[in-house]
């Protein structure tokens, strides 16, 4: 039986958007016991920064490596190794009592946390017919959202609760359990049912290594979705990952909860923004066109808190907050393109190369724009922050001129065939 075809496909979807929402929490819950950490492990804050950064770091530079892999050997045992990983980070995280079983344990969850979305990228790539992958990444990126959300109030409460340990803990024994679940519904059940498929897959001969990445590093189509996504998922994740709350805090005198709400409200744009424009962009068949709409959102947004200072009317700074977490959300389409451009043995590594855009862009969006706020020190606070948000301005202005690059997959496929026999002619 195909698997495209197959019902089975959707529990595959169902345990695999699963994993995803509980590993995504994990990325951002460690924020919520800074202080406890810091108290508890008398930390510094260069040592709290050092933990927080290296599971992005470890993220963003394993994407490339492991799409290329994933293409190679197939994403199913990256999938299940990942999350296993993961969750045992987890696990290891709550029991931790010192600060470099802390570094180590937040390592281990980065390495397995770059396995997650290129893998299901791929696998959705695999298992569900090109016009259903649309959507279906958009609920993907919903999820992932979803995660966040599940970062911020529910996990939060449940600290305040019972402490910070035990939360932790089950959350990572969720994790490895849904690890061994993707074996059984990714590589046990498969075996037996599709083994005839995964036989043939295997002969296909593969391209060598260098050969690929030399082709990935001069196409055009490629670097597009890097800086979309570079512009669109960076400044967002790493601003609310590092400047939301104190923003709120200074520039409108918020609490620290009432700050808080601000990113939940980002998330609620981020949560509508992956399904309503993978479905619009399904219903009207095209790609760059919404796309171009997002991006140019996105850098609406930025322009306007620049321009007025830094301190826009509250309501007027929350609707901007939602509309960035929307542009967030839709950079699901980013790998629309992906699936729609590029041949399938490619789409892992294209995936990869176009997050690693987005993950390098919070890595170095929180560093960029501390730096400003430390030169403007001696200025007021309101005209250091403002001077600060030149720097995801000019992010969102990159992702603006990627989505210009872009060419419709449509397009993108009639000149990579025209390319083609030309070759052969020649």
């Amino acid at each position: 039986m195909n698997k495209q075809q197959s019902k089975y496909r959707w529990v595959v979807f169902g345990v695999l958007l699963l994993a995803y929402l509980f590993m995504v929490s994990q990325r951002t819950a460690p924020g919520l016991i800074t202080d406890q950490l810091m108290e508890e492990f008398h930390l510094t804050a260069a040592t709290i920064g050092l933990i927080t950064s290296i599971q992005f770091f470890a993220y963003a530079g394993l994407q490339i490596p492991i799409g290329l892999f994933s293409d190679r050997f197939g994403p199913n045992v990256f999938l299940v190794a990942g999350t296993l990983l993961n969750g045992l980070g987890t696990i290891l995280y709550s029991s931790v009592d010192n600060s470099y079983m802390l570094i180590f344990a937040r390592l281990l969850c980065g390495i397995g946390d770059a396995t997650i979305w290129v893998n299901l990228v791929l696998v959705l790539s695999i298992w569900f017919k090109q016009q259903e992958f649309s959507m279906l990444v958009g609920f993907a990126g919903m999820t992932g959202s979803l995660g966040f959300l599940l970062a911020t109030v529910p996990f939060s409460s449940t600290i305040s609760l019972l402490g910070w340990r035990l939360p932790f803990l089950i959350v990572g024994i969720v994790i490895f359990t849904l690890g061994m679940g993707l074996y059984v519904v990714l590589i046990k059940y498969p075996k037996k049912k599709f083994q005839m498929e995964e036989e043939k897959n295997q002969k296909e001969t593969n391209e060598p290594l260098l050969v690929i990445i030399r082709r990935l590093l001069v196409n055009r189509q490629a670097w597009a979705t890097f800086l979309c996504h570079f512009g669109v998922v960076g400044t967002y994740i790493g601003f609310i990952g590092s400047w939301a709350v104190p923003y709120g805090m200074d520039i409108y005198g918020l609490s620290r909860s009432s700050a808080s709400e601000v990113i939940m409200y980002g998330l609620f744009g981020a949560i509508i923004g992956a399904p309503l424009t993978t479905y619009l962009s399904t219903f009207f068949d095209r790609v760059k066109a919404p796309y171009v709409i997002v991006q140019m959102l996105s850098v609406s947004a930025w322009i306007t808190l620049v321009l007025m200072g830094g301190e826009p009317p509250y309501l007027l700074f929350i609707l901007l907050f939602v509309i960035i977490g929307y542009a967030n959300g839709a950079s699901a389409l980013t790998f629309t393109v992906v699936r729609q451009s590029f041949h399938i043995k490619e789409v892992g590594l294209i995936s990869g190369f176009a997050n690693t855009g987005g993950f390098l862009s919070a890595v170095l969006l929180p560093a960029i724009f501390g730096k400003v706020l430390d030169h403007f020190a001696n200025f007021d606070v309101t005209t250091a922050y403002q001077y600060g948000l030149y720097i995801p301005l000019s992010f969102a202005i990159i992702g603006l001129i990627g989505v210009f690059m872009l060419y419709e997959p449509t397009v993108y496929r009639q000149k990579l065939k025209m390319s083609q026999m030309k070759k052969s002619v020649g």
